[in-house]
């Protein structure tokens, strides 16, 4: 049990990476290398990663018949904010790519042998609750601006939302809120998990080494952001099944961005 770990490495001390300063150009760069291995071996990729159109279709149908329409988009647009963690496999697939190793898609479920899975798990976790405090911070807005009773039709919701002062207050609150959301997660996760896979530096070290990044790179981050939220936009339409291509890229450029962000282990 010596190596289970979580909040700091197998030697139990905190690790501080160096992070470099980075531009716009090599955001795009990393985002371009992305691409790059997803042409590697895409029919592995999109094979690997149908579990996201699909669970976001699952997501919807379940929030619909469960007569949760006003939910239904605040839980498929926080399902951006396990992005992180439900792309750890893609990660693993670039680091072997990237050491000259076999890239066969059976490669991305080795990470469940990785020492820092622990820490992994964690962070992950952390991101759930994230996830679900978004989903109640956004249900609490819907009820303190339409009351609790749930709407009878969704035509109905969709007039109750686009056709009054309330509904427009909601958009606008509730983009805002989420922009929010979806900041902290990517200030604390913009390198945690491809750090993690790369050294078993341990979860509070992962966090601290992003948030480190973002503050030393705040404009190309939020640039690395933008990219992510119009991917996203784009692998939702038609009815998600743009991510089984748009979240490998995303995947892929995720650990190339890391590559820059972060200074190589001596």
């Amino acid at each position: 049990m010596a190596t289970f770990h979580v909040m700091s490495d197998a030697e139990h001390a905190v690790a501080h990476p160096q992070i470099n300063k980075i531009t716009i150009g090599q955001v795009w760069d990393a985002f371009l290398l992305g691409i790059d291995d997803f042409r590697e071996q895409p029919s592995h990729y999109v094979f690997l990663c149908l579990l996201f159109p699909l669970s976001g279709i699952i997501l919807m149908i379940w929030s619909s018949g469960a007569n949760l329409m006003p939910i239904m988009f605040p839980l498929t647009a926080g399902f951006a904010l396990l992005g992180p963690l439900l792309a750890v496999g893609l990660y693993e697939i670039s680091r072997r790519r990237e050491a000259g190793l076999d890239t066969s898609w059976r490669h991305a479920f080795e990470v469940r042998h990785s020492p820092a899975l622990p820490a992994i798990i964690v962070v992950g976790l952390m991101l759930l609750t994230l996830f679900v405090a978004w989903l109640l911070v956004a249900d609490r807005l819907y009820v303190s601006l339409f009351g609790p009773e749930q709407p009878q039709s969704f035509s109905s919701f969709i007039q109750q939302v686009l056709g009054t002062r309330a509904g427009w207050t909601l958009i606008v609150a509730g983009h805002a809120i989420g922009f929010c959301f979806a900041a902290v997660v990517l200030a604390t996760t913009v390198v945690a998990f491809p750090l993690l896979l790369d050294r078993d530096v341990g979860a509070v070290s992962a966090v601290e080494t992003s948030l480190r990044a973002t503050i030393a790179n705040p404009i190309p981050v939020a640039f690395w952001g933008f990219i992510v939220a119009v991917c996203m936009m784009i692998g939702s339409i038609p009815v998600f099944a743009g991510l089984a291509v748009m979240m490998p890229i995303l995947g892929h450029a995720t650990w190339h961005l890391y590559r820059k962000l972060v200074v190589p282990a001596k």
